[in-house]
């Protein structure tokens, strides 16, 4: 088949979050299985800055974006297994940011994603047919709607399906009304059964209404989103759908994430022979001014600060953590009033608890490797990726039981000897110390701990488990 993704982000390319990590993943996972995969985003400034030199694919191609006429340029580079294009217009993606300053988001994201999606169709005719277009996110969800209503006639189109995949509910790209006349959409499309949403105009209503199936990250999260609890107030519409919403877990990039061969860390080990953590432990205590002590369970974060990840859990247990005799290092940035919450905590508990608030790639390596446990307290998490590294680390996930979280961590059972973490289900801080003293325990208890660092290391998410199911999924559609 030939496959476009179509994404606002792409490692290594263009990153704010876990999209572009997936992006930048299944692509490849897919050209492995003898398939076609294409790839288009916007040309970033960070494209250029992150060294990549696209050529000139097609210059001046026209579209029509309501009653303006305009035109785009087309670059191509070729990455790895992949056919990688990018749709260049400076005055709309030439910036710092891909969506907005540290202030907010840019006023025009309507426009400049909405130019996105025509430019990605128009980019079609010369690309060539593609059998799947696997849109991802707000910001191509006006694909699928643009296809329907104004090129489903076109010889080009006939016989494509489109794919739309959630990665994050929460985020649904919501807009004034009047951005409609600059989306070339007229007012019929301002009703609950269309774009409209509490009065705005919602981007993500259109990846719903209008593609041929909807996925999601992991098959817990596609049961949750029908829920009210974690549908974002369009869990009504995606009942609607529900025949067509499947969940298929992210995998891991193991080139990348890899205790074995990563080059960010002290020293290199594996499932065989796990004794070279305690030097990634002794690394990483030293660069976050913490006393190394074996016998002093280190606990790790790597998070955006929003209320999303469950912060305001940890703030709360914070004191009994440090009273249980735990050490606790968070690399992360965010709402400012969470960035401040744990410079405070790292003040007032000097020692034991340090913060990095900045993103660090290769702090983010050696926090996973020096690590005995790993936190995730998320209010709701589509799939996490960092627990799915940390089983590869032998750094023994804590999670809340919620969407992927829950689907890949199986509470460790010192009976049975079977599970590969812990997790709890209440959204409290009183749940999650529960959980971190029965971690705990374990990690005393040195024969159970191994037994567990084991069933943690033994554990595949590699990309062609799920790269396989998304190939039975585009053969569906």
């Amino acid at each position: 088949m030939n496959i476009l993704f179509v994404s606002p982000e792409v490692v290594p390319f263009a990153k704010t979050g876990g999209l572009a990590d997936v992006i930048g993943a299944l692509p490849e996972a897919i050209a492995k299985r003898d398939h076609i995969s294409n790839l288009i985003l916007p040309f970033y400034r960070t494209v250029k800055t992150n060294g990549f030199r696209p050529i000139l694919f097609k210059a001046n191609i026209p579209v029509e974006l309501g009653t303006k006429k305009d035109q785009f340029n087309l670059y191509f580079l070729r990455h790895n297994s992949c056919n990688v294009y990018f749709v260049e217009k400076d005055d709309l993606y030439d910036r710092d940011f891909l969506y907005g300053t540290p202030k907010g988001d840019y006023p025009d994201n309507a426009l400049r994603f909405g130019f996105f999606a025509k430019a990605v169709i128009e980019s079609i005719h010369y690309i060539g047919k593609q059998d799947i277009i696997h849109c991802n996110d707000w910001q191509s969800a006006l694909i699928p709607l643009y296809l329907k209503v104004f090129y489903k006639d076109q010889d080009n189109f006939k016989a494509t399906k489109v794919l739309f995949t959630i990665h994050n509910m929460a985020y649904q790209g919501l807009f004034e009304k009047g951005v409609l006349e600059t989306l070339g959409l007229s007012e019929e499309f301002f009703t609950p059964e269309k774009l409209e949403f509490y009065g705005k105009v919602n981007f993500m209503k259109a990846g719903i209404i209008y593609s041929d199936a909807i996925s999601t990250v992991s098959e817990g999260y596609a049961r949750e989103i029908l829920t009210p609890e974690f549908g974002c107030g369009l869990d009504g519409l995606l009942r609607t759908r529900k025949n067509v919403v499947y969940g298929i877990v992210n995998g891991v990039d193991y080139s990348v994430w890899n205790p074995a061969v990563d080059t960010f860390i002290k020293a290199n080990y594996d499932e065989k022979d796990l004794s070279n953590k305690k030097i990634c432990k002794k690394d990483l205590v030293e660069q976050f001014g913490i006393q190394y002590d074996p016998d002093r369970p280190l606990i790790g974060m790597i998070t955006r600060l929003a209320e999303q990840k469950g912060i305001d859990l940890v703030n709360d247990a914070m004191p009994q953590m440090v009273k249980m005799g735990m050490d606790f290092v968070l690399l992360g940035f965010g709402d400012e009033k969470y960035n401040d919450i744990f410079r405070k905590l790292a003040k007032k508990y000097s020692g034991h608890v340090a913060a990095r608030i900045d993103f660090d790639n290769a702090l983010a390596h050696k926090i996973e490797a020096g690590c005995d446990m790993f936190l995730m307290p998320s209010r709701y998490e589509p799939c996490g990726l960092n627990q799915l590294y940390s089983l590869k680390y032998a750094t023994v996930p804590i999670v809340r039981a919620v969407g992927g979280l829950d689907d890949t961590i199986e509470n460790f059972n010192p009976l049975t000897k079977k599970g590969n973490g812990f997790k709890f289900k209440e959204a409290t801080s009183e749940a999650l110390l529960r959980t971190l003293k029965e971690a705990c325990n374990i990690f005393k208890n040195k024969p159970l701990w191994e037994i567990l660092l084991h069933n943690c290391v033994s554990c595949d998410y590699s990309w062609a488990s799920s790269a396989e199911k998304y190939e039975r999924l585009y053969n569906r559609l």
